[in-house]
């Protein structure tokens, strides 16, 4: 059997293998095996059993439809056929040619069109690429998690990859468990010990677990996981914070190019998603699409628009749905501290000896460290004596000069006491009238640049706030990613003792500090626009109920020429504030787009005679790239997000569950102890559910432990499951809510679709008794493409055999037929055989009518294979434009990578057209009670 072999294997296909009978949960191609088919046991001997099946190795045999044997089905109200249908349905894909979306409104999250359209853009396109562009606090981490469980819905995101920085591992793990039901397995460091004890020596880890949420940190550690990652293809790779790709040599950006290289889904997130460089914005582009542009130095929003979205709080669609969700922001206040007496002795130091023309030679590589002393020490003296002992032990500070004054320096802070530090007066006096205190629940985030700055201060505010230890804690890039995870899941909960954290900007990106907190002070302010925004959409997120109020220390100096905080870090502060209120998002302003970039410009300019308020009005003039940073995406053509039509006999996913946990243990509810309250459901895990489960943390699982063993509680109440989250955040010692909220992709849902459609003996389908005219025989049809994945799904009731055969849509068939809860079994038995005779032609009427639709399909198929064909042809046009600044080696060279880029290209669309003969299913039976067919005829 070549690779070729095009017999669909769709997922929920019967198929023999090895004599026993298997149901087909995924199948995928391979280089040198054939397909690859993950499956689950059917028969008696493999019942319930996970197996791996390749066709060059197995013989596999899809069973035919005609052979389908018909039986009688004995449950209360044919319930057991019903749970049958529904798991069929379920189990079933939806096609490529179904773009709408199918569980919005679904989640632990407010129905928000705006964190829909992310989903709508990814499945618009060939290929679920996007970069989620979002500016901070809109709730990217809740727009990837429905793109994800819209990949899960459609069988293709069976394989995840989640990449996001260390500090956030736990947060982003438990926001797509609890509020999408999609497990992640975490691979931080004690996620890492437990690969190398639990899996075999040798063994890939990321084949062993299926999704996998893991830092950026660890995974850029190619040399020793690139062979791995090399050897595997995932349905859908995410990378938060995805700016720190950028750099064409980095150990990241060439991580990202292997992942985009292996994933059929690449979502890529960042509220800063360029570094203001057109080319090396292309480079990120082409990671998603690499034909979106042809010439990085010129191309416009509308190049990328198809794989680019970007809004911001006064977009339209998002200002007028935020709603009571996100209070408005309070005014970002500067809090004016005079130096003391001890202070102004080290700025006369700074200013005379530093900054004036006639002091310390600054040389070549020595230009900016004049702005790294002032900026220490307008951190704190102890952040200015850690920065001169360091230069003074550096092999770089040679010149007598500078070592005479960094040593004056160093003994000026070292006489400094902690009585003589306005700002840490000034805190206390902050915190004191915000109601920080021992018997007070209010809560404080403060920024700060330094790390001596952080830890002095977790020396002395506590005492002087009447607050334990307990009550603080410092967060800064030093910590290990477990302790970092640990610190922001503590600052979360109510019922935590933390009332003060004290954190450095690795807590800027991508952490929600709001739950519990609408207050931010920033010690000392980054002289980055980016960076002050980031730290202020900690708190100032969607959901944050509260006004959130921003405070900033500004030391003042009385010393003539001093550069004091009033220079720069309050100009910056007021501009950070008028950007985004009037354009939503700082970063335009400053014309760069990386913190560190942003800043050194900054220094460069007042190096040069410019003012702050020079140097940003500059910025703005030369800013190539603000149309990309404008709203992209932000005016959608359409109000809604389309809809899929998903067929379905339940009114819940709620009612199907309760069916299918009485139909499959039945009597022995009592074995696994089954209680039902008004928004709870419970049971005692069986051992084959658990390894379903065992991606969560292993802390997460023992809690829920009991005598007997694992137990679940779970809700379908979206109301139940957010005050569940709220109550684990005020009254727990864990973020964690003891209630899972169960989705359509919930494992429990997806092992309960396995274990109902186990429950038929090999190739059957039931008939049930129905408010029909004549015999209606279900019949399901497949058509997939050369990935394994169904590009059309048709439901049919096909009737009319014995005359005029007829077929109409399942989904009207059930609607007509009366097919529900309300239906009655009397038992009364069937003479199958007439009814058994008739199964051919009710396949053949199937096949004919699939056929014929075929080329309306095909259409909606293979439209966006011709567009995207148009769009590369358009593309190598472009980029072989002859251009006479070329050499004849470059042309040759860009031909080179142009006809490889297209020959990628063209092999992966030609992989998602559909292909080959369809799969035809018999599902069920509809007959009437009266029907003389069912009598004998």
């Amino acid at each position: 059997m070549s690779t070729e072999h095009r017999s669909p294997f769709p997922p929920g296909a019967r198929i023999l293998v090895r004599d026993e009978e298997w149901l087909v949960k995924r199948a995928v191609p391979t280089d040198t095996d054939g397909a690859k088919i993950e499956a689950i046991g059917v028969s008696e001997y493999v019942r319930d059993m996970p197996a791996t099946f390749f066709t060059e190795i197995d013989t596999v045999e899809v069973l035919r439809p005609e052979d389908t044997v018909l039986v009688t089905d004995n449950s209360p109200r044919f319930r057991r056929s019903r749970l049958f249908l529904e798991a069929v349905l379920r189990r079933t894909p939806l096609p490529r040619s179904e773009t709408g979306l199918a569980l919005s409104g679904g989640f632990v999250a407010d129905p928000l069109v705006y964190q829909q359209r992310p989903a709508e853009l990814a499945l618009s396109g060939l290929r679920p690429r996007i970069l989620l562009a979002d500016v901070v606090g809109l709730g990217k981490t809740l727009e990837i998690g429905m793109i994800l469980a819209e990949l899960v819905r459609r069988g293709r995101g069976e394989r995840m990859l989640v990449v996001t920085p260390q500090h956030i591992l736990d947060q982003f793990q438990r926001e797509m468990w609890t509020r999408f039901s999609i497990p992640l397995v975490r691979l931080d460091s004690t996620g890492l010990e437990r690969i190398q004890r639990e899996i075999p020596a040798g063994r890939n880890p990321f084949t062993y677990f299926r999704r996998i949420i893991i830092s950026i940190d660890t995974l850029k550690r190619v040399a020793e996981y690139e062979h791995h990652l090399k050897k595997v293809y995932w349905d859908a790779v995410v990378i938060d914070e995805s700016h720190n790709l950028i750099g064409g040599t980095s150990l990241r950006s060439r991580l990202a190019r292997l992942l985009a290289s292996r994933s059929d889904a690449l979502l890529l997130a960042s509220a800063t998603p360029h570094n203001g460089d057109k080319r090396s914005f292309a480079d990120l582009i082409r990671l998603l699409d690499p034909a979106a542009i042809a010439d990085k130095d010129n191309y416009t929003a509308a190049d990328i628009a198809h794989v680019y979205l970007r809004r911001t709080k006064i977009s339209p669609e998002v200002r007028d749905q935020i709603g009571g969700q996100w209070a408005d922001r309070g005014p970002s206040v500067p809090t004016r501290c005079t130096a003391t007496p001890a202070e102004e002795a080290i700025f006369q130091e700074l200013t005379t000896t530093w900054l004036t023309r006639d002091g310390v030679s600054t040389g070549a590589g020595r230009r900016l460290l004049p702005y790294t002393l002032i900026k220490s020490f307008l951190s704190s003296h102890r952040a200015l004596a850690d920065t001169v002992r360091n230069r003074l032990g550096s092999q770089h500070c040679t010149d007598p000069g500078e070592r005479a004054a960094l040593t004056r320096l160093r003994d000026l802070a070292g006489v400094m006491s902690n009585g003589d530090s306005a700002k840490l007066a000034a805190l206390i006096t902050l915190l004191t009238g915000i109601g920080v205190g021992a018997r007070s629940d209010r809560r404080v985030v403060v920024f700060s640049e330094r790390v001596s700055t952080l830890e002095w201060l977790a020396e002395v505010v506590p005492g002087r706030l009447g607050l334990s230890q307990a009550a603080v804690r410092v967060m800064h890039g030093g910590r290990t990613d477990k302790e970092q995870q640990k610190i922001v899941e503590e600052f979360s909960l109510a019922g935590s003792d933390v009332r003060l954290l004290l954190t450095g900007d690795i807590a800027s990106e991508g952490v929600n500090l709001h739950t519990q907190c609408h207050h931010l002070i920033h010690y000392d302010l980054p002289w980055s626009l980016i960076r002050i925004e980031q730290r202020n959409g900690r708190i100032d997120r969607y959901g944050q109920q509260h006004q959130p109020q921003f405070d900033a220390l500004i030391l003042t100096s009385s010393v003539d020429g001093a550069l004091d905080d009033r220079s720069v870090a309050e100009h910056l502060l007021k501009r950070e504030e008028e950007a985004h209120r009037s354009l939503g998002s700082a970063e335009a302003i400053t014309g760069e787009y990386l913190p560190e970039r942003e800043e050194r410009r900054l220094i460069q300019d007042l190096l040069a005679g410019k003012t702050v308020e020079q140097s940003l009005d500059a910025a703005e003039e030369r800013d190539v790239l603000a149309d990309l940073l404008g709203g992209v995406g932000e005016t959608p053509g359409n109000p809604m997000p389309a809809k899929a039509t998903v067929p379905t006999l339940f009114e819940s996913t709620e009612a199907f569950v309760d069916q299918a946990l009485t139909e499959v243990f039945d009597a022995a509810e009592d074995a696994i102890a089954l209680h039902r309250e008004p928004g709870l459901l419970s049971f005692d895990v069986p051992p084959d559910l658990t390894p379903r489960l065992s991606d969560l943390p292993r802390s997460y699982l023992a809690a829920q432990r009991t005598e007997r063993g694992l137990r679940l509680r779970m809700t379908f109440d979206r109301d139940v499951a957010q005050a569940k989250l709220a109550q684990a955040r005020r009254l727990s010692k864990t973020a964690w809510p003891d209630v899972t909220f169960v989705s359509d992709v919930h494992p429990v849902v997806e092992w309960l679709v396995d274990k109902v459609l186990l429950r038929l003996g090999r190739q059957q389908a039931p008939v049930l008794l129905a408010d029909v005219k004549e015999p209606t025989y279900l019949v399901q049809g497949v058509y997939c493409n050369r990935l394994g994945q169904p590009t059309v799904v048709d439901w049919m009731a096909v009737s009319g055999l014995a005359e005029q055969p007829t077929v109409t849509p399942l989904p009207e068939a059930l609607v007509a037929a009366r097919v529900g809860p309300n239906m009655t079994n009397p038992l009364t038995p069937l003479d199958l055989e007439p009814l058994q005779k008739w199964v051919p032609a009710a396949i053949d009427i199937a096949r004919i009518h699939l056929a014929a639709e075929r080329q309306h399909w095909d259409e909606v198929v293979e439209q966006p294979i011709r567009d995207y064909r148009r769009q590369l042809h358009q593309w190598v046009q472009a980029s072989l434009f002859d251009d006479d600044q070329t050499s004849a080696g470059q042309r040759t060279r860009r031909q080179r990578a142009v006809e490889a880029t297209v020959a990628e290209q063209e092999d992966l669309v030609g992989r998602l057209a559909t292909d080959g003969e369809p799969l035809l299913r018999l599902l069920a039976v509809l007959v009437a009670p009266t029907d003389e067919g069912v009598e004998g005829r």
